[in-house]
């Protein structure tokens, strides 16, 4: 599909579950016209929600990729609904929960676990000196190593996207996770690095990452959670030698 131009239509199939009313899952077929030019998976979304079926249930907020609240599964690839151009996509388009999490209904799921996984990285600055009168300071070169880090905006589409969580889930941390405590451990003003690293040294918090790099395809940041987890291991060697 190419291109797609004002007064057309999009046809969209999008999984609906109820479950204080549903026995299973179905998918639901629906048509939603093109309003704008680049107009983004999300707008057909609300105009389906606010025109044709008021019961669809899904998350968004800012609608600019920056709050991560509107993940799903597109077209078997996870991403953020408000960043998804329509144009291009294979029709019908096929929108489903991000897989590996309990659906509350419809597109929404239960990311409770996730978060408490984030909780337990400590995902705050750990320091052990005195607070100084103004900031801790930081040269160029010590802030350029938190790139690529410090944008992950938490919508856990390469979390749901990684099979090892989806095995593993209750105890592997997962990639958003472990990119975040990378992000901690190279942070030059942290004073809990042997800490942070005596947290992650468990055969299955960190080591069931066995490098399938779904989620560096369906980071919407272009984020590679891969190179954080190879960081983590090795600074964990460098340590045993």
């Amino acid at each position: 599909m190419g291109e797609t131009l004002m007064g057309e239509t999009v046809r969209l199939s999008i999984y609906r579950f109820d479950p204080e009313r549903d026995d299973e899952p179905r998918m639901q077929d629906f048509e939603a016209p093109v309003t704008r030019r680049g107009m983004k998976l999300l707008d057909a979304l609300n105009y389906i929600k606010w025109n044709v079926d008021g019961t669809l249930s899904f998350r968004r907020s800012c609608g600019e990729g920056v709050c991560g609240s509107d993940g799903m599964n597109i077209n078997g690839v996870n991403g953020l609904a408000c960043i998804t151009d329509v144009a291009g996509l294979k029709q019908p388009i096929r929108v489903r929960p991000l897989p590996g999490m309990r659906v509350i209904r419809d597109l929404v799921v239960d990311t409770s676990h996730f978060f408490e996984q984030y909780r337990f990285i400590k995902p705050w600055l750990r320091t052990e000196a005195p607070a100084p009168e103004h900031e801790r300071p930081q040269t160029p070169a010590e802030r350029a190593e938190l790139d690529g880090f410090y944008e992950c905006i938490l919508c856990a589409c390469c979390t749901t996207s990684c099979p090892s969580w989806w095995w593993n889930g209750e105890r592997f941390l997962g990639p958003a996770t472990l990119l975040q405590a990378d992000r901690w451990i190279r942070d030059s003003r942290d004073e809990a690095t042997g800490e942070r690293l005596d947290a992650l040294e468990d055969a299955f918090r960190l080591y069931r990452c066995h490098q399938i790099m779904n989620c560096m395809e369906a980071c919407p940041k272009g984020l590679n959670p891969t190179r954080a987890i190879d960081h983590i291991k090795r600074l964990l060697l460098l340590r045993k030698s």
